[in-house]
């Protein structure tokens, strides 16, 4: 891909060098293992731009093919045998001790789908006739059984985030954005409602702290809720809050008791953020989000670029899924949204993650390869 952006590979591989060398710092094991998915990423990565080097458009062919994919994808953590359920989310598929979440793969799948359908239908739904709203609703509905099968709300939110984008991007219409929002929020409200987990992670989000015990439902008994539900979200914070803006510098940050306790469960994973703001400090987390913001604005570069609607569109929702899953995790690990299970993307500890990402990152490189090539 001699014509391909310059700057994408490099930057995912700082981004990914920064999250093994943290998770080798927090369990030289976990690392050997990231190490492994990362090399099989990278094969992956070479393999679909030799696989596709002469024309990535063919995959509008089996649009249809993706769409049934990914909804497959997402439904199978629910199957009974076959879908693990952590920390109330069931978002992983367990086979013969290899375990992946599907939704990862799901994601590209869906991308792809929208791009060849909506390549074909955005005449018809930049028209806005009530009848169009057909494809949204379904979408919607699709979304609502993801979120009530696996428990988990940033999973939604990602995949109709990403529907709701490339809908604008192919008609401009920003009527569609808002209808989709108002009925997230329906479908949100109504989760928060009737899901007993939804309901639970609204609650720590909105009051992580109390002053007095509340019912905890790992024991059965009277807890303040920062020692309860709330313990992850509230050591997370103050491990950011420990790091000041300088830092506390690689290795020197405190993430479990004298006793050898993790002060944060999971932190390789859904809360490695923290533990990096904590060692880099805020100066050292905002230039990494800068990074994650220069590939956004490389990606939506590329979409201009590209000189066919389905490059486009497809450009554009591989660049937005890649930031609103960034957003997601982050805004959740700083409180400004519930927090999910959703990993940092190249960062976070995970074999789907970060195998999935290099090859959404070949996706980006081989449009910009030809839209610079034509131009």
């Amino acid at each position: 891909m001699p014509e391909a952006d310059p700057a994408l590979l490099p930057m995912a591989g700082l981004l990914t060098a920064i999250g093994l060398t943290e998770i080798y710092r927090l369990g030289p094991t976990d690392a050997f293992k990231q190490g492994l998915w990362i090399v099989i990423g990278v094969a992956l990565f070479a393999a679909t731009l030799i696989g596709l080097r002469r024309d990535y458009r063919i995959l509008e062919s089996y649009k249809y093919l993706f769409g049934v994919g990914a909804i497959v994808l997402l439904f199978l953590p629910s199957i009974p045998g076959l879908g693990t359920t952590v920390n109330g989310a069931r978002l992983w598929v367990s086979v013969g001790g290899f375990t992946f979440q599907p939704g990862e793969i799901a994601k590209i799948f869906l991308i792809i789908f929208l791009a060849g359908y909506l390549r074909g239908k955005r005449e018809v739904l930049a028209q806005g006739r009530l009848k169009d709203l057909g494809p949204l609703l379904v979408i919607w509905g699709a979304c609502m059984l993801v979120l009530v099968e696996t428990n988990d709300l940033g999973s939604a939110l990602l995949y109709f985030g990403i529907f709701l984008a490339m809908v604008y991007i192919a008609t401009g219409r920003l009527t569609y954005v808002l209808g989709g929002v108002g009925l997230f929020a329906i479908g949100g409200f109504g989760a928060y409602e009737k899901i007993p987990h939804v309901h639970e992670r609204v609650i720590i989000w909105l009051q992580p702290w109390t002053t007095k015990p509340v019912y905890c439902p790992l024991n059965g008994l009277p807890a303040l809720r920062q020692d309860c539900q709330s313990y992850q979200l509230v050591k997370s914070l103050y491990s950011i809050g420990n790091g000041g803006f300088m830092g506390t510098g690689f290795g020197n940050g405190t993430f479990s008791t004298t006793s050898g306790t993790p002060l944060i469960p999971f932190v390789n994973t859904d809360f490695i953020y923290s533990a990096l703001a904590q060692e880099i400090g805020l100066i050292g987390a905002s230039a990494m989000l800068l990074v994650f913001m220069v590939c956004v604005a490389r990606g939506m570069k590329i979409a201009i670029q590209a000189d066919d609607g389905f490059s486009k569109l497809l450009a554009a929702g591989l660049t937005f899924g890649f930031a609103l899953q960034t957003f997601i995790i982050v805004g959740g690990v700083l409180r400004l949204i519930p927090l999910t299970g959703i990993t940092l993307p190249f960062v976070s500890y995970g074999g789907s993650s970060v195998v999935t990402n290099f090859v959404l990152l070949a996706g980006l490189l081989l449009i910009s390869n030809r839209a610079n090539a034509r131009s």
